[in-house]
Order: structure tokens, then C-alpha cells, then sequence
């Protein structure tokens, strides 16, 4: 199989061994992206609405990074450290899909990186 990393200045930098995207087989595979301002350490989570909007940036920013859009995207998932935020998320996310919306999962975990309130991976097709 032949893969390609993508790696885009636009997007914070990996904090661990993993690439921002990988392009296989016809699809590009996010990783999850948190409220990290690109090219600073800086969180933007002063609440849960700006830290979810600094997450879709970020998310975007990686698709750009392919030549993708928002459009692209086939699947997501949402990592919560809290359900109580599902609403405000929930919200905020929808902003950047118009219709065709992608399959999704949102799920609670006990931590994230950095001990943000929430972090998206996607999968989109090219």
C-alpha cells in the first residue's frame, strides 16, 4: 500500500510520534486534533464553545493541507472528557457541515492530551 504523509505548518505540530494525516487507499485519516493554536504550545480553552472552535480549525487546517474540505469528511469521532459538554460541542461542530453530514461517534473518556475538554479525529475521502 502505498501511503503519504501530510504535515501542514497551518496546524499544531504532533505532540507524540504520530503524523497529522496519513493518505491510503483513497482516504485521508486526521488524527485527533485538540485546542492547540498552531505554532505556539497555547491551549484556546477558555470555554468549551472557543475550545471546540480551535479544534474545527485545526481539523480544517489538516484538510486544507490535502486539498480537502469539510465536504470530504466520511467519519468522525468526538473524545469528551465530560457528556455535559455534548450540547455545546454538539453545536459548535455542526457550524462547519452543511448537509451530507458524516457518520460520527462521540464518546466520554476519563482524559485527554494536555487535559483539554475535547479532541476530533476524521476520516475523509479524497
Amino acid at each position: 500500500m502505498n501511503k503519504q504523509i501530510i504535515n501542514t505548518s497551518w496546524a499544531p505540530a504532533p505532540i507524540g510520534p504520530y503524523s497529522q494525516a496519513v493518505k491510503a487507499g483513497g482516504l485521508l485519516f486526521i488524527s485527533g486534533q485538540i485546542a492547540i493554536v498552531p505554532g505556539t504550545s497555547e491551549l484556546r480553552n477558555e470555554n468549551i464553545t472557543e475550545e471546540t472552535k480551535q479544534v474545527m480549525k485545526n481539523l480544517e487546517a489538516v484538510l486544507q493541507g490535502a486539498g480537502l474540505t469539510f465536504s470530504n469528511v466520511i467519519k468522525t469521532t468526538i473524545f469528551l472528557k465530560d457528556m455535559g459538554f455534548f450540547v455545546s460541542v454538539n453545536e459548535e461542530y455542526g457550524k462547519y457541515f452543511d448537509s451530507d453530514f458524516p457518520a460520527r461517534e462521540t464518546v466520554a473518556v476519563k482524559g485527554l492530551p494536555k487535559d483539554v475538554n475535547v479532541e476530533i479525529s476524521m476520516i475523509a475521502s479524497l
